[in-house]
């Protein structure tokens, strides 16, 4: 039988952990009639107190977590570099957690750390997240969170993240600068708010460069690398497209190993631009021109919020969010315009 824990009494009665918490400590802070509700649920579901937890919440463990959907993406290999770099510094250590995009997974994680495992957490959210789905505007409550890049909009948190939308207009007019007039957008997600900032900066470009935006021009692929080729595949049978902006590290990877399944040369049949941190992007044959994400300043801003949280209770964490810019660097993969 699963262990009956404070979060599950507050979910049945509606109430916080922390209401839940004193009610149980007979705290003067709690209504005789709230005290007794609680107890009398605690009772019936032979809830246990776990001293081991307990002790965790009074004392800090010195250890924060990190929440991501890989590590094999650059961007989070430098994001994690940042963060380490203010760990580091206060002296506590980093846990990293993978979630591999499964939503199930990070939800998981979470509530794992409900235990006291951690002080504090920064987060980047999977493909499949939605806010409604999660919860976690509770337990933004309960613990200081942090989103960096992939954030949950619904949620009242702490989020770093780059300029997007702003990002994905500049890669759209940069191909339109180099003669692209058919462009498509690949896209990871439709769920993501980073996804659909970029397709909203994508938008407005066609429209401010009066290009037409029909219903094939975003496409959205899978984070099976099998069924990614596939699309891509069909997508640029059909389409014929002269400019694709790939909008995550392995897209950009895909499109050239499909166009050379397909005998399509970059840039002459098939200008690209990826949003991508890979040092690897100027060897590539030809070299990639990319959206180059802060990835190490923002880890280090997303960690250096989250420190001045747990310095002090009364840091208004919720409230703090910064934008941080990225740049377009040009490179071969682009027909270059002079400017």
């Amino acid at each position: 039988m699963e262990n009956v824990t404070i979060r599950m009494l507050a979910e049945r009665l509606q109430l916080s952990t922390a209401t839940i918490s004193k009610a149980l400590n007979n705290s003067h802070e709690i209504s005789e009639e709230t005290k007794q509700r609680v107890l009398a649920l605690a009772s019936e579901l032979n809830y246990v107190p776990n001293p081991y937890a307990s002790s965790l919440r009074k004392k800090a463990s010195n250890t924060i977590a990190v929440v991501i959907p890989e590590v094999a993406d650059s961007f989070f290999a430098e994001a994690i570099n940042g963060i380490e770099s203010v760990a580091q510094e206060k002296g506590y250590h980093v846990l990293i957690y993978l979630t591999h995009e499964n939503f199930g997974k990070e939800q998981a994680i979470l509530k794992d750390f409900q235990s006291g495992r951690v002080d504090g957490v920064l987060i980047s959210v999977t493909t499949e997240t939605t806010a409604a789905q999660h919860g976690l505007e509770q337990l933004v409550k309960e613990i200081p969170i942090v989103f960096f890049d992939r954030v949950c909009e619904a949620v009242t948190a702490a989020k770093i993240t780059t300029d997007d939308a702003i990002a994905a207009y500049k890669a759209t007019t940069h191909l339109i600068a180099g003669g692209c007039r058919h462009i498509g957008l690949l896209s990871a997600s439709r769920h993501l708010s980073i996804s659909n900032r970029r397709a909203e900066g994508f938008q407005q470009a066609l429209a401010d460069h009066q290009l037409p935006l029909n219903s094939a021009a975003i496409t959205y692929c899978s984070n099976d690398p099998i069924s990614t080729h596939q699309i891509l595949k069909k997508v640029f049978r059909e389409q014929h497209y002269d400019g694709v902006i790939a909008t995550t590290e392995k897209l950009a990877t895909a499109v050239y190993e499909v166009c050379e399944a397909l005998q399509l040369s970059i840039p002459q049949d098939l200008q690209v631009i990826g949003f991508s941190n890979l040092t690897t992007a100027r060897f590539l044959n030809p070299s990639l021109t990319t959206i180059s994400q802060p990835a190490f300043d923002m880890g280090k801003a997303a960690a250096a919020l989250l420190f001045k949280a747990l310095k002090s209770s009364s840091f208004p964490l919720q409230e703090q969010q910064q934008v941080i810019p990225s740049s377009l660097i040009a490179r071969n993969s682009t027909v270059a315009t002079g400017a």
